[in-house]
């Protein structure tokens, strides 16, 4: 089922028995624009005199009904013990996951409360008026350590899938095309380096996998971060979460010339980041070495992901400046995202020889 065919069924027969559901009469409910391959349809609830609440309808049929209990379970959990996230809202059933079946199909519907504030971008990349950016720096590692604080302390009641129930060599094969038989080798070489790498509880546990600045809003007022979307989340090293964090961090400087300023402020950036992350929980020296690997981990997770919505929306493989880049990084062993290599070019960041497939 396709995205705009759950749209025209939510129109006829969804949102009418999720508005009883949810006892959402009386609200408009508006649509949210989707982004490319997005996996939700989302809707947006308002109503006078009350909070605005997100409606997401997960339509595709890849993950099962306890994956979506496992994600809306930990988000109660974060809220319910101080983690700054958008909490699940329950149904006049008291079920915070509602499973409705139509036509042969199954949907799986979600309530949340909308994070106070606004994204970055809303605010045209300006941080608050008068208060240095450090301090965002500082409240993003901050907020990303308590999250991961509260999940060293997690005993889920429906365990959501670990980093290698989906990324392993099965997976690789099936999105990877023979045509690029370095890169195949080089992720599974990544995979394997992973595998060796100890995951106690210190060091792994549920994250969120997706953590940007297109994942929480700030409130311009105080500066607190509200983190949301954990449609991602999984048992994983909480170092991906933090070098996520750090790719998040070259968007300030990617336009620099010089490769020794960028460094140099990529380094600063990153020491605020774990400043405020060490605030809220520790993390071992010996994991934060391997930040490089783990960056070169977020960028298979990018490589995959593009190469699975070509397959799953039937678009011909093909491997634009952006992706090209990012194959380049791994298949000739190029760290931190070739950030500080004679590969990047300020002019055209991130972005290599368009490639034949």
């Amino acid at each position: 089922m396709t995205y705009n065919e759950v749209v025209k069924m939510g129109d006829t027969y969804l949102l009418p028995l999720i508005s009883e559901l949810y006892q959402l009469e009386g609200y408009e409910i508006k649509p949210v624009q989707a982004h490319t391959g997005g996996r939700n349809v989302v809707y947006t609830c308002e109503k006078e005199g009350t909070d605005v609440k997100i409606l997401r309808i997960a339509f595709l049929n890849d993950r099962s009904r306890e994956d979506y209990l496992g994600e809306v379970e930990y988000i109660r959990y974060l809220f319910e013990h101080g983690g700054s996230v958008s909490d699940v809202i329950n149904s006049r059933n008291g079920n915070l996951l509602e499973e409705i079946t139509h036509q042969n199909y199954t949907f799986f519907v979600c309530l949340f409360k909308k994070a106070k504030g606004k994204m970055l971008v809303e605010n045209n990349y300006r941080y608050r008026e008068g208060v240095s950016i450090t301090e965002y720096y500082y409240n993003c590692g901050k907020v990303l350590g308590k999250l991961h604080q509260l999940s060293k302390e997690y005993s889920p009641v429906h365990r959501r899938y670990s980093f290698f129930d989906k990324y392993n060599v099965e997976y690789i094969n099936k999105l990877i095309p023979s045509s690029l038989i370095l890169l195949k080798e080089k992720l599974v070489e990544l995979l394997k380096t992973l595998e060796g790498l100890d995951r106690n509880s210190e060091s792994f546990g549920m994250i969120h996998f997706d953590f940007n600045d297109g994942n929480y809003k700030i409130d311009f007022d105080t500066g607190q971060i509200t983190v949301y979307d954990f449609d991602n989340s999984c048992f994983g090293w909480y170092m991906y979460d933090l070098a996520d964090l750090w790719t998040q961090g070259v968007g300030w400087k990617q336009f620099e010339l010089d490769a020794g300023e960028r460094k140099k402020f990529m380094d600063d950036y990153f020491n605020s980041v774990l400043e405020g992350y060490k605030s809220e929980t520790s993390i071992d020296n010996t994991m934060l070495d391997q930040l490089p690997v783990f960056i070169e981990a977020t960028i298979m997770e990018n490589i995959l992901d593009r190469f699975e919505m070509m397959q799953n929306n039937g678009e011909e493989l093909e491997c634009d400046r952006e992706l090209s880049y990012l194959i380049k990084c791994l298949e000739d062993d190029i760290p931190y995202k070739g950030f500080f290599h004679e590969i990047y070019s300020c002019e055209e960041p991130f972005e290599y020889e368009e490639r034949n497939i």
